[in-house]
């Protein structure tokens, strides 16, 4: 096995999610372990990934391995985040942080009483065309906003045990916080389910904040093409993310729309879309770097245990909870 040059981390959960975890790690220089309940995917993806299988109780008891970074199903979240901060490990986790918020709470309190990095994988905060977005609303270029809304559709993957609020909204919901830059003050949500019962396969989130900015989310997997797309409105400009449009040059484009009024008629004074500039890097790659540079140097993650923990909380105030 290689010598490590960033903090030494184990990926558990090697699956669908995990394995790409595995792979950006590895880039990093960083990846020491491999856990999966499956001896199979383990064994496959440290041979990928040239390292070791691990099982967790070995991971935690191993004091070379600095960190964790759990692709378990969220249910599990909590549990392993606990041990893994009891045997002074920095953990970082896929979303959501957990699904209730006293197991949110405890996770964030466990990370502050051991001095360890917590952050979670809000995917898209580290997308350089989200970014870019968030730079220019904050610099006020196309001046306050009045609402946003988020798209994420597509056909399938089903899930049985979650439903698409939970596995698809979180990353939306992440996004639009950020953007407003405060938690909001109503959520309302609802959705339905036909593929699996119990299960809703479409769910629709409406959030006011305070200032009178809206946002939207509708997420579906029962959809007939995929779509990724972020639209901001502000009072000088729009700006369009569309994650799902395989053209580079056409992820993310400013509109510069005016609304004029005469004689107390307003009218819209249309542009064309401007392509706007950002870097090209692959999220997840920068996502794991940054938590890797956050274990390293103490800093506070961009998407840390309490700005997950507000995600969470309007994701279960979408569900009435």
């Amino acid at each position: 096995m290689s010598t490590l040059s960033r903090p030494a981390t184990a990926v558990i959960g090697a699956g669908h999610w995990g394995k790409n975890l595995a792979r950006n790690f590895g880039s990093l220089n960083a990846l020491a372990a491999i856990c999966d309940p499956d001896p199979a995917t383990a064994a496959r993806e440290a041979n990928k990934n040239n390292t070791e299988v691990k099982t967790f109780d070995d991971i935690l008891d191993d004091d070379s391995i600095k960190a964790v970074a759990i692709a378990a199903p969220a249910e599990m979240h909590a549990d392993l985040a606990l041990k893994a901060f009891a045997a002074g490990k920095h953990v970082y986790v896929e979303k959501p942080l957990a699904l209730t918020r006293e197991d949110g709470e405890r996770m964030i309190a466990a990370a502050d009483e051991t001095d360890r990095t917590l952050m979670v994988g809000h995917l898209l905060q580290y997308h350089p065309a989200f970014e870019a977005l968030r730079e220019a609303v904050a610099k006020g270029e196309i001046g306050a906003l009045r609402y946003a809304y988020s798209h994420r559709l597509s056909l399938g993957k089903f899930r049985r045990a979650e439903n698409a609020l939970w596995s698809f909204a979180p990353h939306d919901v992440s996004m639009l916080l950020a953007l407003f830059g405060s938690v909001p003050e109503r959520v309302n949500g609802s959705g339905g389910g036909w593929v699996t019962d119990g299960v809703e396969d479409e769910f629709r989130i409406d959030m006011a904040f305070n200032g009178g900015g809206r946002a939207h989310i509708f997420a579906s997997w029962l959809h007939p093409f995929k779509e990724h797309r972020l639209v901001v409105v502000g009072e000088t400009g729009m700006i369009v993310f569309e994650d799902s449009n395989t053209d580079p040059a056409q992820k993310l484009r400013l509109y510069r729309h005016q609304i004029t009024t005469s004689d107390g008629d307003p009218a819209p004074t249309k542009s064309d879309p401007e392509p706007m500039p950002y870097a090209d890097h692959e999220p997840l790659r920068r996502e794991c770097d940054h938590f890797l540079e956050c274990v390293e140097t103490g800093r506070t993650p961009r998407t840390d245990g309490r700005e997950a923990m507000a995600v969470l909380d309007a994701l279960l105030r979408a569900e009435g909870a």
